[in-house]
Order: structure tokens, then sequence, then C-alpha cells
């Protein structure tokens, strides 16, 4: 396993972070167990997770699971980078969701609980809150690295002006502010490119990509498709949506001799502002094969062949669109 910086900071990860959203709807605690044994067997240190995972409202079933995993065996805590978030809605008071101190404070302390562990390592804002002033957000996440409850502070699905935007702040205040960006970033999808992954190399800002398979539109999903593999709706409308591209793709794999996930997740790993993608395995075979990504090193006329398939701007902003 490869390890690097989360941004500027001065801890290490691992450069594939373990996703868990799966477990609980799809995996089972006992699997979602033996999948955590595994990642550490392999090397991964950096395990992410949400509130809102297991999408039962206020009940935060992932991080539950994760938590009675860390209790069987309490070295195993000293063992990862753990990684959760706040925003998503917790419960039906109208201030059991987004980023008020008054949330941010019960969030952490209820995370904490679930997760039976005494600190989180990284607690990400899930998502941008319009409505509460950064003033507020920093003097609540200011308050919980004082405590000792959480150590490194992170985002999630921000634009690029939201990290400036914060990062001011946070040097107006001396503090550190975010180390980390989690962003939805593959070969279907390369937004970020614009301004995102400018930004954050510009400030030392980890990126840490989720869906670097876009949700398994680059697996294979024909080739399993053929093998009589049922696919789920939406990935299904998609996979009819994008055909050509797909069938061009998984073309080109298979001639290079390697599977399209590997293909995919190498690609994602290539890009030099990237951290550690997220890879969210429902099976521990599935998680061995992501680990083999690190090894495939696409050439350049691979990379040209995928940019041809899947285009991205073309460049940073401003030169993508203007002169």
């Amino acid at each position: 396993m490869e390890y690097t910086h989360l941004g500027r900071s001065g801890l290490k990860v691992s450069r594939l972070c373990l996703g868990t959203m799966n477990f609980g709807p799809y995996t089972t605690e006992s699997d979602s167990f033996t999948i955590m044994n595994k990642a550490l067997e392999l090397g991964i240190n950096f395990f992410d997770t949400a509130n809102v995972y297991g999408w039962q409202l206020g009940v935060g079933v992932t991080e539950g699971i994760i938590g009675n995993w860390l209790q069987e065996d309490t070295s195993r805590r000293d063992s990862i980078v753990l990684a959760t978030k706040v925003y998503g809605k917790m419960g039906e008071g109208v201030n059991d969701a987004k980023l008020s101190a008054y949330h941010i404070k019960k969030a952490c302390e209820d995370s904490l609980k679930r997760l039976k562990t005494d600190h989180i390592d990284l607690y990400q804002m899930h998502h941008i809150d319009r409505d509460t002033p950064w003033e507020e957000v920093w003097q609540a996440m200011e308050q919980l690295v004082r405590e000792g409850k959480v150590l490194y502070i992170g985002s999630s699905n921000f634009a690029a002006w939201n990290l400036v935007q914060a990062q001011y702040e946070a040097k107006n205040r001396h503090f550190m502010g975010l180390v980390s960006e989690q962003s939805i970033y593959s070969l279907r999808n390369r937004n970020i490119e614009l301004e995102v992954l400018p930004a954050c190399k510009a400030m030392g800002i980890g990126v840490i990509p989720w869906s670097p398979m876009a949700g398994g539109l680059l697996c294979g999903v024909l080739e399993k498709a053929e093998t009589g593999r049922r696919t789920r709706e939406p990935l299904q409308q998609s996979v009819e949506k994008l055909r050509p591209q797909i069938e061009q793709y998984e073309a080109l794999c298979k001639t290079l001799g390697y599977k399209p996930a590997d293909v995919a997740l190498a690609w994602v790993l290539q890009n030099p502002v990237v951290t550690s993608p997220i890879v969210g395995p429902r099976t521990v075979q599935q998680l061995e094969d992501n680990v083999k990504a690190l090894e495939l090193q696409l050439d350049s006329e691979t990379v040209k062949a995928l940019d041809t398939i899947w285009p991205g701007p073309g460049n940073q902003a401003p030169e993508a669109y203007a002169w």
C-alpha cells in the first residue's frame, strides 16, 4: 500500500480510502467486519463514513457498525484514520440538520457515541450550508478541536469559491481550516477539473474523490449484463443514455487487457492533485480487486484515448472557455 499526506497536513493516509456507505443497506454487519479486517490487512488505514449512512432517520446505522467493529478489538482504533460527516438530516427537529453550531455539536457527540470512540480524525461538512455564517461554523469546529473530539476538518461537495471563502475566514481566525475536500470525480464526471481541483492544489487541500467508478458505470456494466447479472434501475438508465461511450470504453479496456474498474480507478489515482479515492466494496473480492488498480500505470496514449471517450472540460477555468 502507498501512503500520502492528507493535503498540507502532516497526517498520512492510504492511497485508497475505504468507503462504508454500503454497510447496513447492502452489506451485513458480519460481512462489513470482514471487509474492514481485510482493508487493514491490505494496508488501507483511511476509513470514511457519514452520520446519515444507513438511510434510517437519526439512527446512524453505518457508524454503528463501525463502532461495533472498533469495540470488538479496541487496538483497531489506533490503526485507522477515521472520517465521518455532518450536515444531513438526523431528526425531525428544526435544528437537526445543516451546520449551525447547535447541530454541529450535537451531531459530533452522537457520532462519537455510535462510533464508540473519543475522537474523530477527520470531521467533514457533507455539503455547503448557505444559511450559516462561517464565523459560526468555525467557532463550533474550533471548540471541538480544543476539546480533542476532532483533529482535522474537511469539506464535501463544496464549490471552489466555497473553499476559498472557508479558508479566508479560517485564516482570519488563525485556524488551520480545511485539509480536504471530498468531491465526485471520475472519467464520467470531470466537472471539478474546472475550478475545484485547481483551488485545492493552490491551497493545499487534499482531494478525496467519491464515486471514482461512476456508481458502477465504469465497472464493465455491459459485460456483466451479457452474463445475466442484474443492474439496478438508476444505473440501467444511465447505461442506456451513455451506451456508445460505454461500449468504446469497455472495448478499449479489453484491448489493454485490464478490467474496466481498474482502469477507471487508476485514471483517478494518476491525477497528482488526488489524495485518496473512495472505494465502496460490497464484498471482500471487490476490495481486493480495487487494490490492484494501485499497480496500474496508464501510458499517455491510453490517457489520450480515455479523454476521447470521456472528454473533460479541456483545461481549468477560465482557459477552458475563454482565450
